[in-house]
């Protein structure tokens, strides 16, 4: 059915677009409905000319990449020639003058303290509420309940030895971050706590003393009649950790949003956030239950006066890139408008009930939102300029509107200067993402040559270069004590001990914070946070030489390498495997992010990043003959029985065989080299609208 449209200011908005900003949105923000709509209207009108220029250069500028990559294929790409050639066709700027960020009214979670991240998707309110509500989280729950700690629980209630080793485990953490005057705190006793550093200890909650350490809180939960507590000498029930400082409430990758129903839906939960109303009512362990948002923590202070913490994560919201226009809201000549300016708008005014009122997200009073998937400077100055017009739209002072730089695209991380410095009154993020950049890498040199592997693109220079390059550039450029630096997800959520092992590098790199899939793992990375001085480690790395441009620029082509018909068959599996276990979920229900078992049945969080390497990969093998179509078609016919059987358990599944999403799979691999930059969203957008007209 046909959505019902209204007439605004000579735009076509969707009719449940339309009644949710006038009915539940601008009431309260002081902004009449008039002024709003001819304020939209002429930001549109202005912005969108301009939207679509940019985008015709990302497309100019891939035609010629892959006219002179054609040229040298099959030849060493020497590194002076490929930058000269970029610096002549415009994809290389010149770096800018040195300079220092200057963001004002930033809250201390982003400013100055360093910590774990959670990205959840918008359209599910559960999540929102966990992801919200995990500043705190149980470092016993934390431990006990995953393979951080070696073994697992024995079934049939509280296992008593696990839950011993959980407890030292905890005792040995408070002895390395808070340690005692004298002693350990294994043999803690319930007195005082007297402390090596007597100003560790900041407050009291009743009975629980609270410490601080690194600039993250510890509360020790006293209680003597608790079923743990009772039998500890001290009465420790739980010790609680300042845990996801700041959350993502993900507009982009990880949500199948479409139409003007999806965007409602998506923006009323922001809604419910910045309002502080939102809650969801699930079941558990056959009861209803009603989760809302978690109230600020009160303490009283070890100088005599009270102390609040925040219980909630601080939150920003991702909006779309450029790339996509929406259904939702039509252009006076009937074309969709640009998501991403819609998502701007639409998300600064809803942060208006945030920042006028109690301010219980950003008590500086600033509206955080991230920005991905730009390409170069030019792209960040238009979002620099689109913030200006809605800050104007909204009567906000300038530079209220902060703004995260996601570091994912080829031609962003090779002038990631110059990028920084077109935002530099409103930039608080910057960050690093694997997949996503991988994705760009392969589509941006498409035509050089065939690609490595998959699994070895970890170990690729340019890899090492690009990480490197996002602390020392953004350390040069003033973001240390200013702004987030960034790392990204740890994908594998039921891999808690190779976590604890393995991303402990990234504030070691001097990142002061990075993706986590679960208020667990947030709490678990928490620990790595206490372990490393962050502020120490930016300070150490801010004398380093940033890694050349040259090593970012090495292409990770499988130059000279004999194929063997069982590596291929394996990486295609692997890849076309991601493929379906992630597309058949959007596609068919709408899921843009999950828990996805992988080829081997291990559940890893997916979201689009993922499609779009995996998709682009086995588009470059195709082009340069290391698979045929016939190798893989048939995978694809091994790895839909192999999907199938996954989601066997799953009511809610429909099998692949003749269904739209296994035909939406098979285009993103054949149609790969079609898409804008490689990437997922316009074909995952087509095949989603069929499916929902279909019903």
């Amino acid at each position: 059915m046909a959505e019902t449209t209204v007439e605004r200011a000579g735009l076509q908005v969707a009719g449940q677009l339309a009644d949710f900003l006038e009915g539940r949105v601008l009431p309260g923000t002081g902004i009449p409905a008039d002024s709003f709509w001819e304020g939209t209207a002429a930001i549109l009108a202005r912005f969108t000319p301009e939207n679509r220029a940019l985008l015709h250069t990302r497309d100019a500028l891939q035609a010629r990449l892959d006219a002179w990559f054609a040229e040298q294929q099959g030849q060493p790409i020497d590194p002076a020639e490929q930058e000269a050639f970029l610096r002549s066709i415009g994809y290389l700027v010149d770096e800018p003058a040195p300079f220092t960020v200057d963001p004002a009214h930033v809250d201390p979670e982003i400013a100055t303290l360093a910590g774990p991240q959670l990205v959840v998707p918008i359209l599910n309110a559960r999540f929102l509420l966990n992801a919200a509500n995990a500043r705190w989280g149980s470092l016993y729950d934390a431990l006990y309940g995953t393979d951080a700690i070696p073994g697992e629980a024995a079934p049939g209630g509280y296992d008593r030895a696990r839950g011993a080793l959980v407890i030292d485990r905890a005792r040995a953490f408070l002895d390395e971050a808070v340690p005692l005057a004298n002693g350990s705190w294994r043999d803690w006793n319930g007195d005082g706590p007297k402390l090596a550093d007597p100003a560790q200890l900041v407050g009291q909650a009743g009975d629980n003393p609270l410490l601080c350490h690194h600039g993250l809180h510890i509360e020790l939960a006293i209680d003597r009649t608790h079923p743990i507590g009772r039998d500890d000498p001290a009465g420790l029930a739980d010790i609680l950790l300042e845990s996801a400082l700041t959350t993502i409430c993900d507009l982009e990758d990880s949500v199948a949003a479409v139409d003007a129903a999806d965007k409602v839906a998506a923006y009323a939960n922001w809604l419910g956030l910045m309002q502080g109303t939102l809650s969801a009512s699930f079941a558990k362990g056959g009861r209803s239950v009603t989760r809302t948002l978690a109230g600020d923590r009160r303490y009283a202070a070890s100088d005599g006066g009270e102390l609040v913490l925040p219980g909630r994560s601080l939150l920003f919201v991702r909006n779309v890139g450029h790339l996509m226009t929406t259904p939702a809201l039509r252009l006076p000549n009937g074309t969709g408008a640009p998501e991403g300016i819609l998502d701007a708008i639409v998300t600064s005014l809803i942060a208006l009930h945030d920042i006028n009122g109690p301010r219980a997200n950003s008590r500086a009073g600033s509206i955080y939102i991230v920005k991905p998937k730009q390409h170069g400077p030019d792209e960040v100055a238009f979002t620099d300029r689109l913030f200006d017009a809605v800050e104007d739209l909204l009567h906000l002072p300038r530079h209220t509107i902060k703004v995260g730089v996601m570091d994912e695209e080829r031609r962003t991380s090779a002038n990631l200067a110059a990028c920084i410095h077109a935002v530099r009154h409103r930039i608080v993020f910057i960050n690093t993402g694997f997949l996503d950049r991988t994705g760009d890498e392969l589509h941006s040199a498409m035509r050089a040559g065939a690609m490595i592997p998959k699994g070895e693109m970890k170990g690729a220079d340019w890899i090492a270069a690009y990480e490197d390059r996002n602390v020392q550039i953004g350390l040069a450029c003033g973001l240390g004590g200013r702004a987030q630096i960034g790392k990204g997800m740890w994908a594998a959520p039921d891999r808690m001990g190779e976590m604890l092992v393995q991303k402990i590098a990234h504030p070691r790199s001097g990142a002061s914070t990075a993706w986590v899939p679960s208020p667990t793992a947030a709490t678990l990375h928490a620990l790595h946070y206490h372990a490393v001085d962050v502020a120490q480690r930016q300070a150490d790395r801010a004398a380093e030489p940033v890694a050349p441009l040259g090593r970012l620029l090495t292409l990770p082509l499988a130059t000279g390498r004999n194929w063997d018909a069982g590596e291929v068959r394996r990486e295609l599996d692997n890849n076309v495997q991601g493929i379906l276990g992630y597309v058949v979920r959007w596609v068919d229900q709408g899921i843009g992010c999950s828990k996805v078992p992988d080829i081997h049945d291990v559940g890893l969080m997916e979201d689009r990043a993922t499609l779009r390497i995996s998709s682009q990969h086995i588009a470059n093998w195709l082009l340069h003959g290391v698979c045929t179509p016939a190798d893989v078609d048939a995978a694809f016919e091994r790895m839909t029985v192999k999907v199938d059987a996954q989601n066997a358990e799953d009511p809610a599944y429909r099998p692949l065989a003749g269904g739209i999403a296994l035909q939406a799979a098979r285009a993103l691999v054949y149609e790969g080299l079609a898409q804008p930059n490689g990437y997922t969203e316009p074909l995952l957008h087509a095949y989603r609208a069929r499916a929902k007209a279909a019903g």
